[in-house]
Parts: C-alpha cells; sequence; structure tokens
C-alpha cells in the first residue's frame, strides 16, 4: 500500500511539475511576451553598441595623445615662431594633365518637379 501511495504522489508530483513548465513556455511564446522580449534584447544591443563606440573613442584619444607625443606635435608654440606656410606652385597643363587647383564648372540641369505630371 505504502509503494501505491509513493509511485502516485511521485506521478502527481511530476504531472504539476510538467504543466507548470508547460505553462510558463506558452507565456513566454505568446505575441506579447515575444515584442517584450525583442525590445529588451534591441535595447541591450543598443547600449553596447554605445559602450563600444565610447571605448573606441577613448581608445582613438589616447592614440592620439601617443602619436602627439611621439612627433613632438603637443609642444608649445610662441606666437613668434610659427612660419607662414607656403603653397605650392599650380603645375602647368602638359603631359600630367590640368592644374590640381583649378576648377571645372559643372552643368546644371534645372528640373521641374512638374513636367512629369
Amino acid at each position: 500500500m505504502f509503494r501505491r501511495t509513493f509511485w502516485f504522489t511521485a506521478g502527481a508530483a511530476a504531472g504539476v511539475w510538467a504543466t507548470t513548465k508547460v505553462n510558463r513556455k506558452l507565456k513566454q511564446l505568446t505575441p506579447e511576451s515575444l515584442a517584450a522580449q525583442a525590445a529588451n534584447k534591441a535595447i541591450e544591443t543598443g547600449h553596447r553598441l554605445k559602450d563600444f563606440a565610447l571605448d573606441v573613442r577613448a581608445g582613438m584619444v589616447q592614440r592620439e595623445a601617443e602619436l602627439e607625443e611621439a612627433l613632438g606635435l603637443d609642444a608649445p608654440v610662441e606666437p613668434g615662431t610659427a612660419q607662414a606656410r607656403e603653397l605650392p606652385e599650380p603645375r602647368r597643363r602638359g603631359a600630367l594633365g590640368p592644374t590640381p587647383y583649378t576648377t571645372r564648372s559643372i552643368p546644371t540641369i534645372s528640373y521641374n518637379r512638374n513636367e512629369d505630371h
């Protein structure tokens, strides 16, 4: 008799446990729950991307400081010692093509949105 009672109780407990598990899983698969999970994942991904961007920016600033120090660009400049920069003379037309400092005029086309209708 004791064996029957034990197995009956064990079966009932297993049935209750399985029913509870199935009901929880079904609630997770409702459209509202799936939408909430997707929104949470999107927010979490956004936070991760923001953290990544901040880490990249901090690394860039650190590397720029290292390069400026290595190249001596971070030294203070005295106002009287700065030299004026001279632009190179433009190349003449010839075998190398047009001069790099000239601008070509780009033809403009008037467009009337109402012409097509």
